[in-house]
């Protein structure tokens, strides 16, 4: 690109290119802005960088396994379900990129073009205004700047463009949507939803949306991709473009336009601020190779580092009007960090059904919507808990022999009961006393100082976990499964893959960071759409928000732009 001003200028930067930073760019570029879209990893092509999409298993040297000596290397990302040798090269490696934890916080990243898009779980539910309005009526955190409505009609906006895969379930606490229609319940997910319904006048089983093409629509074929083929292997990198990612979808949108540049390899380290013009003018990168520092220019800013990232470039971001971290006048930015509390979970049986199973494979399961604290006040903790509900039948394979036998004893494989499985997903509580920081000690290789992270649980989130035990083991009770079994993994918060908040939204530039629009109170032309801008956390997978904030604040970011107010 070269070290000239000229070319180092741009109508908009982005910092990202995952889920909220892939949006930014399609937005930004398709209404004409040239636009720098800056990504620390290195670039990750559709189709052409995945290199395991297509394999077997026998083609790979440990079957999948990662080599013991990887695990222990990396005793962090080896904790998450998809770090495994079909994917492997797409997750930040332990040692690579070093961070502090004043308590057990496990970190899992995705350093590459897309981000984690490319390993997401791709569970997609909207808010409603029991979410929005929680803070306000339950006396935590602070007020959310905007309400359903406000967000309702973006919902639709990114839900057509992205593909989301669903039912209309008519549910208050979770508004129905733009859907492709649903995959299949298994017959027993089926009879626990038709059993919870008539027990339980205020619980509910629904499929799990998600951000699937079950039946593409031109807007998709438009963009390249195909039906998805239900194969479940999507952490590899899906070929077809099955599932929503920035690299099959926003990313490629955005190159069409003529106007991205995207620039891999570029750690962003701070965000320029000019003292005289009393805003934000570039992004200082330091080139991850090179390790030089070189600026970049653009009026617009959009910061979607992924949520403690972002929080760790504002931080560093330090000038005359901002000693301590840009936007932090009040001393908030990096705390009320929150996570989704994903400890628990209970397996039963079901002896029924004896002459049904499941072929084929699905990239979803049933979903149970938050059915506590929802319309009052009924329990001893604050908010609620979400939950995943899934019902399959594997084989019973003796594998307790050698030789021969065991040879014989894999060919007389025979269905055994039905195994059902649930898990939480709790809404944690915003503190000031979870928070990140910048350790000025520690410094990574590129010179930036290394992020502190002080997250953990409270005494709301154990008496959140032993209701959510008490009334799944009821309901599995009701309905008839045995051997019930309840498991707490004590997992650390960041396991989860859901870290929320630290430049939260708000009305008042007193107790927040931003505004209804995603702006800085105190630097209106940067704007944070990812999970730092996050008041509070509900109980919805978080990414469609993400999605749906970004497209929102871009709009408004333009008409400000054309009105010369930022």
């Amino acid at each position: 690109m070269g070290n000239d001003i000229k070319n180092r200028r741009f109508d908009a930067i982005v910092i990202g290119s995952g889920i909220s930073g892939g949006w930014a760019a399609k937005e930004l570029c398709e209404k004409g802005l040239k636009t720098l879209v800056l990504e620390r990893g290195r670039d990750v092509r559709h189709l052409k960088d995945y290199p395991t999409a297509n394999k077997y298993p026998w083609e790979f040297e440990h079957r999948g396994q990662m080599p013991k000596k990887v695990e222990e290397e990396n005793p962090i990302v080896s904790r998450c379900y998809a770090f495994r040798e079909d994917a492997a090269h797409f997750f930040v490696k332990d040692q690579e990129h070093p961070y502090v934890q004043e308590k057990p916080f496990d970190w899992i990243r995705g350093y590459q073009v897309g981000g984690r898009s490319l390993l997401w779980a791709r569970q997609t539910q909207r808010w409603s205004d029991f979410d929005f309005e929680g803070p306000a009526r339950d006396g935590f955190a602070v007020d959310w700047p905007i309400r359903y409505n406000d967000l309702a009609p973006w919902y639709s906006y990114v839900e057509k463009f992205a593909g989301i895969s669903g039912n209309k379930d008519g549910l208050p606490q979770l508004p129905d949507g733009e859907f492709l229609p649903p995959l299949e319940l298994t017959c027993v997910e089926n009879y626990f939803k038709d059993f919870v319904t008539k027990n339980y006048k205020d619980r509910h089983i629904i499929y799990a949306r998600c951000a699937h093409l079950t039946q593409p629509q031109p807007m998709h074929l438009e963009q390249g991709r195909a039906q998805c083929q239900k194969r479940t292997l999507c952490q590899r990198g899906c070929p077809f473009g099955g599932y929503f990612s920035s690299n099959a979808s926003t990313i490629p949108w955005a190159e069409k336009t003529g106007n991205l540049t995207l620039r891999p390899y570029s750690v962003a380290h701070s965000i320029i601020y000019d003292e005289q013009k009393g805003k934000a003018t570039g992004v200082r990168v330091i080139d991850a190779q090179s390790k030089d520092a070189i600026d970049f220019y653009a009026p617009i800013i959009f910061v979607n580092a992924g949520a403690l990232n972002t929080n760790l470039l504002l931080l560093n971001s330090i000038s005359k009007r901002f000693p301590n971290g840009m936007g932090n006048d009040n001393g908030l930015l990096g705390k009320y960090v929150a996570f989704h509390n994903y400890r628990g979970r209970i397996s039963a049986q079901y002896d029924g059904f004896k002459d049904f199973t499941t072929d084929g494979r699905r990239p979803t399961s049933a979903y149970i919507p938050r059915f506590r604290n929802v319309f009052k006040q009924e329990t001893d903790f604050l908010r609620g808990y979400a939950a995943g509900f899934a019902a399959s039948r594997p084989m019973k394979i003796d594998g307790n022999a050698f030789g021969l036998q065991l040879k014989e004893n894999l060919m007389k494989q025979e269905l055994g009961p039905w195994s059902v499985n649930s898990h939480i997903m709790g809404e944690t509580i915003p503190k000031e006393s979870n928070y990140v920081a910048l350790d000025h000690n520690k410094k990574d290789e590129w010179g930036i100082p290394q992020l502190s992270i002080a997250v953990d649980y409270d005494d709301n989130d154990e008496k959140m976990l032993k209701d959510f035990f008490e009334q799944m083991t009821e309901m599995y009770t009701k309905a008839g499964f045995i051997n019930i079994k309840t498991t707490d993994s004590r997992q650390a918060p960041g396991l989860d893959i859901h870290e929320m908040g630290g430049v939260r939204m708000g009305h008042d530039p007193k107790t927040s960071l931003l505004n209804k629009w995603n702006q800085l109170h105190t630097c209106t032309n940067v704007f944070v759409t990812d999970g730092a801008c996050m008041t509070s956390t509900s109980t919805q997978n978080p990414s469609l928000t993400y999605m749906a904030l970004t497209a929102r604040a871009v709009d408004y970011a333009l008409k400000q732009l054309k009105q010369n107010e930022i």
